[in-house]
């Protein structure tokens, strides 16, 4: 296992994925973990991401520098070394040049296990506005750059090394080469995490956990809360109920999907509460999309809680919680902290019932669960399937919620996906969607004037949607699904594509 300290960089996560590939297991903890903790978990290697801020001020992100004791292999990664040189006696100093963008290596230390196997040129990118003044004592350059003297460095003697550039990114084309050599060339770590073993720890650890207590999980439909569905009946059997809220904000047909799938193909048992009315009733009249949100994810709880409350010894509540989720809710100055989306599904249900949480996902990515769900037998149409809101359409209906507008909403969707699929667009696309909005335009059908909605189409290309770009759909293509879309839904005239990307648009309108 490679334990990453987080330091506040953005491709914190970046680094994680790096080593998983490689078939490594890791794990992203903040600076403030303990040097006990660090012990316990007895990590094969620790990398040290970077960050913000500058070792030279006085409130910077600081790890307990007794980590170099340890005898465990570190990697320092640009602030991450500058810390680890800092705290070994070491000077750090605002460069003369700063560096950001592309740079080239050069004078590389062949000796160096890190650069084994490069090629040139030796791209990497840099991002840095600090540098090595002075090394401590036992290291020694291993690169540089001509903006940088101490591109790397390194104590071979106690395996700590450090490189001011980020191999993790892409745009250091031989980084993963150098990450590659890192886990298996110094840290000795072997290719042992699969999916097959990631199963089999999950089930003895929800086994372990809940003992012989009862689960409750919040099922959505879609592939997070299904995998993790999967898992706990694997482990517990009927000691799982799950619990499926339709809010009347699904798209068209999706519960009748979900009953067929879990009853007939999963055979988990799954309670199903009809509360559309419930929640039309409490939107009614509302336009604001954080009100809506909060309206959403309160008639949620208050639903999901009297339902829970009917099954008898229920100990744990399970949650499909991801790893960006946990990494999103740390702080690198100021460790762990709790962060929930004014919709979360469950955000207040442990507290209020006094639940413990079960979160078997809390160490995976996307991606991940995807290959998790293929191991675990799901059908490809659930596994694939792209990530849909929380607050369902009520977000896609911009304005006011009504059944006759999330009436034409779903089926303007549900032509919008089918063109998709049939175009072999959907596993593309990081999501499709349409949006209905409160403005009226006129129109001309069948020689009569109209007076009717418009329709937004939205699809973009991401790997992990903290950024996105709007996809380029073939002009053909989206010609026939604007034609499609006004010849068949009542109350459409008109077809928009968004043509904008995330930053500064968000995924979703609201």
């Amino acid at each position: 296992m490679i334990l990453i300290i987080d330091f506040g960089s953005q491709y914190n996560q970046l680094i994680a994925r790096r080593v998983r590939e490689q078939q490594v297991f890791c794990r992203i903890e903040p600076p403030s973990i303990s040097l006990e903790a660090v012990r316990g978990l007895a990590p094969e290697g620790i990398i040290l991401s970077g960050g913000p801020a500058s070792v030279t001020e006085e409130k910077s992100p600081r790890c307990d520098p007794g980590i170099f004791e340890l005898g465990v292999p570190v990697l320092g990664i640009c602030y991450g070394m500058q810390f680890m040189v800092d705290a070994l006696g070491g000077r750090v100093a605002a460069a003369r040049k700063r560096e950001y963008g592309f740079a080239e290596l050069t004078r590389i230390d062949s000796a160096d296990p890190l650069f084994r196997g490069l090629k040139a040129p030796r791209t990497c990118w840099m991002s840095h506005g600090d540098s090595i003044a002075r090394l401590p004592s036992g290291f020694r350059i291993t690169a540089a750059t001509a903006n940088t003297p101490v591109a790397a460095a390194a104590d071979r003697k106690r395996r700590l090394f450090g490189v001011q550039f980020h191999p993790e990114v892409a745009h250091t084309p031989q980084g993963r080469i150098i990450l590659r050599n890192f886990l298996f060339g110094v840290c000795g770590c072997r290719r042992s995490w699969t999916m097959k073993s990631f199963i089999r720890q999950a089930v003895d650890e929800i086994r372990r956990t809940a003992g012989e207590g009862r689960v409750i999980l919040g099922l959505s439909g879609g592939v997070d809360s299904t995998v993790t569905a999967v898992l706990l009946h694997r482990a517990l059997g009927n000691r799982l109920t799950c619990i499926f809220v339709d809010n009347g904000l699904l798209r068209e047909g999706e519960a009748d999907r979900l009953k067929e799938l879990f009853a007939r193909h999963l055979h988990i048992r799954v309670r199903f509460v009809n509360a559309a009315r419930r929640f039309l009733k409490a939107l009614s009249g509302v336009s604001d999309p954080e009100r809506k949100r909060k309206i959403i994810g309160r008639v949620f709880l208050e639903v999901f809680e009297a339902e829970a409350r009917r099954i008898r010894g229920v100990e744990f509540l399970a949650q499909g919680t991801l790893y960006p989720d946990v990494i999103e809710s740390m702080s690198a100055y100021g460790g762990p902290s709790s962060v929930i989306k004014s919709h979360h599904n469950v955000g207040g249900l442990p507290r209020r019932m006094r639940l413990k949480l079960i979160e078997p996902l809390r160490h995976l990515f996307k991606d991940e669960v995807r290959r998790l769900g293929r191991e675990l037998g799901l059908p490809a149409e659930l596994i694939w399937r792209q990530p849909f809101p929380g607050p369902g359409l009520g977000i896609r209906v911009i304005g006011e919620i009504t059944a006759r507008r999330l009436q034409i909403l779903r089926a303007v969707d549900r032509i919008l996906l089918e063109e998709i699929k049939a175009a072999g667009w959907y596993r593309r696309l990081w999501q499709a969607f349409a949006v209905l909005l409160p403005v009226k335009t006129v129109g001309v059908m069948g020689d009569a004037r109209t007076y009717e909605y418009i329709a937004a189409i939205r699809a973009v290309t991401s790997r992990d949607a903290m950024t996105a770009d709007w996809a380029r759909l073939p002009q053909a293509f989206l010609a026939r699904v604007s034609n499609r879309i006004i010849n068949e839904v009542s109350g459409v005239n008109r077809v928009v594509y968004d043509i904008s990307s995330k930053p500064p648009s968000t995924i979703e309108w609201e």
